[in-house]
């Protein structure tokens, strides 16, 4: 019962960070809609920009 539930914990894990990557890809490539609040991207989301 312990192996499945941490095999189940590990399922979660691998999508949460699935689901992290690409907003903040999404987050990466997109300005926002309110310009006096336009917050600088850290360097490691940098590279993620497409342009």
């Amino acid at each position: 019962m312990k192996a499945k539930m941490m095999n189940v914990y590990g399922v979660f894990a691998a999508a949460f960070a699935a689901v992290a990557m690409m907003m903040t890809t999404l987050v990466a490539n997109s300005t926002c809609i309110y310009f006096s609040y336009q917050d600088e991207l850290p360097e490691r989301a940098r590279k993620l920009r497409k342009f």
